[in-house]
């Protein structure tokens, strides 16, 4: 039995992923449920008989798998950085604000920020909601790096790539980040990752983001955000950031996120001192 809250896979995607059941609605006689990634950004709908219910068993599996691709992330990220340390002078990372359209994808992405040593701040917020709100909250709260995520995907039928209507929230990303650069225009003084799932890239770019999801109209994990940024907030500001070394931080990887030459955000200060 499929309710709201059930995790499945599609059929018709050989269940290659497992959706959370966010809604169920009518269209004429058969039921059609809205699905939510379990660990990529994704909204989408499937009939009901197109759905296969996962077991707890199933599911602590394709999350263990999930966990252990994660943790590879991670670990190069910390082997990366500690080649790049040096040791007379103390760090200051850059400042994240985090705004995400799903809670529990926040929750996940707070918690690896504080992991990895990270100051970032998360309000959960719709996508549809975030246009309206940015400019109030990056009076509010300021940063160095601003985060604007949550779900997206192409919609079913849309063929035009270029088009922001073949897209669930890329418009929302849009006018976001439009919104975030009449607070500062400088793409260096406020650098700027958006997206979702098969987020319109070029559009979010154009819009004035550095960062953005997804060239290849792929899908993106939940945490791709976080290993992007952290890479900027590492970065001293004396330097631009490698985007292919950034780009490889990510789990989804090139297909999923891109952008643009960017200055780091790390300050260095002189001297360290060891109590």
């Amino acid at each position: 039995m499929i309710s709201i809250g059930s995790i499945v896979a599609r059929r018709s995607y050989n269940q290659d992923l497992f959706h959370r059941v966010l809604d169920i609605k009518f269209t004429g006689r058969k039921k059609l449920a809205i699905l939510g990634g379990l660990n990529y950004r994704l909204v989408a709908d499937a009939f009901l008989d197109d759905l296969v219910v996962k077991n707890e068993k199933e599911v602590v599996y394709y999350e263990l798998s999930d966990s252990q691709e994660v943790y590879k992330k991670f670990r190069k990220v910390i082997f990366d950085r500690k080649f790049k340390v040096e040791e007379d002078y103390f760090e200051i990372p850059g400042r994240i604000l985090h705004l995400d359209g799903d809670a529990e994808y926040l929750e996940q992405c707070l918690k690896t920020y504080k992991q990895l040593g990270l100051q970032a701040k998360g309000i959960c917020k719709s996508e549809v909601e975030q246009p309206k709100v940015i400019s109030k909250v990056l009076k509010d709260n300021p940063t160095d790096i601003l985060v604007l995520t949550g779900h997206d995907s192409l919609l079913k039928g849309k063929k035009d790539l270029k088009s922001l209507d073949s897209y669930r929230s890329s418009a929302y990303f849009v006018q976001s980040v439009l919104e975030a650069r009449k607070h500062q225009p400088n793409r260096d003084a406020l650098v700027i990752f958006a997206g979702g799932c098969q987020s319109n890239f070029e559009a979010i770019i154009a819009a004035g983001a550095n960062f953005a999801s997804s060239p290849k109209r792929m899908m993106i994990h939940a945490l791709d955000p976080v290993f992007l940024v952290e890479s900027i907030a590492f970065t001293p500001i004396d330097r631009t950031v490698s985007l292919k070394e950034i780009i490889r931080h990510t789990i989804t990887g090139i297909d999923g996120v891109g952008g643009i030459e960017t200055r780091g955000q790390m300050r260095k200060g002189y001297p360290r001192i060891n109590m």
